[in-house]
């Protein structure tokens, strides 16, 4: 197997990069050395891993990934290779006297008597919150220098798409301070990496995840967002030099990396991960899939890596078929919500630049935004149906099917006001229900799909419905969530990872683990909206939910 490490950090150094070189400042992170990129233990134990992952001695894959080496890997393994365990209980024994196990995902404590939501939520910041400025040696924890909030269960470190939702509770609980340090490590992890992993694992290196870091950095100063765009320049443009590697000279009608040239010229992006192995997380998932699916492995395992690079893992979204996981297809998808992300950064970047009085700069990410807007409209949205839909750009087809993704353009503004109001008109007919919006149409048995819906995606139809001025649509979708989010708090106690929206009043379902408990980004829309309109927050009848009462407080831009 190649040494996942140096595969990603010649990818990162460069190779085939297609973004115009940055000009070198004194402020400007250097390039990260080997030593900064830790392997993940799927390399570093070799046949070991595979051996306790496929003797599935965890119920979750992730267990073993986590776990602390007492010694060397190398030493690790040279006894293993020497002992031979053949059986589960030998193996089980050569785990225990070699490994520290991460401890069992705790749910956080409920109130010994049960109080409002909100007082409830901002109790749980503490309890979810870590520091980790050093990480054990060996393992697959990468260090932090500043504290943060992790989304709780299994996920004990941090995440980067999830943060930005957890932020926006924090901005509202009063926990700025925490918030500014969230900030600052993600600009650590860029200036260390050349990116923001998946999440702080060796294992999340390969892949990065939905680009939200511009918001993050929006909402420390919210009154003045150019002026944080300033500060974090250098991260911001480097970040997006990673999502652009492989633009300058790539033939149109071909792909690389994260880039794709679409025939007539235009630059657009899809998901991506740098390996195609089994995912450490997921390894046993990933290598049964590949031994029934009568596909090349290789393939497969980067379509599942570039599915987790979404968020989106897993969704029928990017099933070729729309029904089955094996026919993956996420590197042959341009995505609407990804592009969309992307041109936010290229304005964000531009109004930073304005603010630092670069012009050419400005000029430059102005136009980026413009070609990517011109390259949006043409091939992802759809007119006949008013709606922003994926594109298969190796069949230069768009994905026919309507997920939750297609109200991005409006939380970035990419969107025309004609757009937002057809989108919105389809998203009332086909993604609202009685308790929320629903990823997609389609029932799976993937998380991602009915009848889930997730908090971000709440936030991102909310906030984008707001942006427009289409507030009833707006209020619409924030009532019927915050009943259901109410109902399933009044009934157990707990704010849960996803919930069903079609039967409310119930946690969500599906995937490759059990329904986790936190949790940070539902917390966090939550402290969001009940700040917005707190008439929303005692449980109630649905009907309540059904008319106008009025626009949402606080009609600022909240993007």
């Amino acid at each position: 197997m190649k040494c996942l490490a140096l595969w990603i950090l010649r990818a990162l150094a460069g190779v085939g990069l297609g973004l115009a070189v940055l000009p070198a400042t004194a402020e400007q992170s250097q390039p990260a050395t080997a030593a900064s990129y830790p392997e993940p233990p799927q390399v570093l134990f070799k046949e070991l891993f595979d051996a306790v992952q496929s003797a599935q001695l965890f119920p979750d894959s992730k267990t073993f990934a986590d776990a602390v080496p007492k010694s060397a890997p190398a030493e690790i393994l040279a006894r293993f290779r020497v002992a031979k365990p053949v059986s589960r209980e030998a193996l089980q024994g050569f785990v225990a006297d070699n490994f520290l196990l991460p401890p069992q995902a705790g749910e956080p404590q409920p109130p010994t008597e049960r109080v409002d939501i909100t007082r409830h939520i901002d109790s749980l910041w503490d309890q979810l919150t870590r520091s980790s400025s050093t990480a054990p040696r060996y393992s697959s924890l990468l260090p932090l220098p500043e504290s943060y909030v992790v989304p709780g269960g299994r996920f004990r470190e941090l995440y980067y798409w999830d943060s930005y939702f957890t932020m926006l509770g924090l901005a509202q609980s009063g926990r700025e301070e925490l918030v500014e340090h969230m900030v600052r490590d993600f600009a650590y992890l860029i200036d260390s990496y050349g990116h923001v992993p998946n999440g702080t694992r060796s294992y999340y290196l390969s892949r990065s995840q939905p680009p939200f870091f511009y918001a993050m950095v929006g909402l420390v100063n919210a009154q003045d967002p150019a002026a944080s765009y300033a500060h974090y320049l250098p991260q911001l443009r480097r970040e997006y030099a990673f999502w652009m590697q492989g633009e300058a000279g790539l033939r149109r009608g071909t792909a690389h990396r994260r880039v794709v040239a679409m025939p007539e010229g235009a630059i657009l992006n899809r998901y991506w991960d740098d390996a195609n192995t089994p995912r450490d997380e997921s390894y046993r998932e990933d290598t049964e899939l590949a031994r029934h699916s009568g596909r090349i492995p290789k393939q497969l395992y980067r379509d599942l890596r570039a599915a987790a690079e979404s968020g989106w893992d897993f969704s029928t979204r990017w099933f070729a078929d729309g029904r089955n996981l094996a026919t993956i297809n996420t590197t042959q998808i341009i995505p609407i919500d990804l592009n969309s992300l992307l041109f936010g950064l290229e304005e964000a970047i531009r109004d930073g630049c304005a603010r630092a009085r670069d012009a050419p700069c400005r000029t430059d990410f102005a136009h980026r935004a413009a070609a990517r807007r011109d390259a949006v409209d043409r091939y992802l949205w759809d007119a006949s149906a008013g709606v922003y839909r994926d594109f298969l750009w190796v069949k230069h087809a768009r994905v026919p099917r309507i997920s939750a993704a297609t109200l991005y353009p409006l939380f970035v503004g990419l969107a025309t006001q004609p757009q937002a109001a057809a989108v919105a008109t389809a998203v009332a007919a086909d993604l609202l229900k009685p308790g929320g919006l629903v990823t997609t149409t389609l029932v799976s048995g993937q998380q991602w799909d009915a009848p889930n819906g997730w908090a971000p995606l709440q936030w991102i139809g909310i906030s984008g419905l707001r942006r427009y001025s289409l507030l009833p649509q707006a209020e619409m979708l924030a009532c019927r969530w915050m009943l259901n989010v109410n109902r399933v708090y009044a009934e157990s106690g707990k704010l849960v990872e996803k919930y069903d929206v079609i039967s409310i009043g119930r946690p969500g379902g599906g995937g490759e683990y059990p329904q986790q408990d936190g949790f940070g980004w539902t917390n966090g829309v939550m402290r969001k909206l009940i700040a917005l309109d707190p008439a929303y927050v005692a449980p109630g009848d649905l009907n309540g939910c059904l008319g106008s009462r009025g626009p949402l407080r606080d009609p600022a831009r909240t993007p």
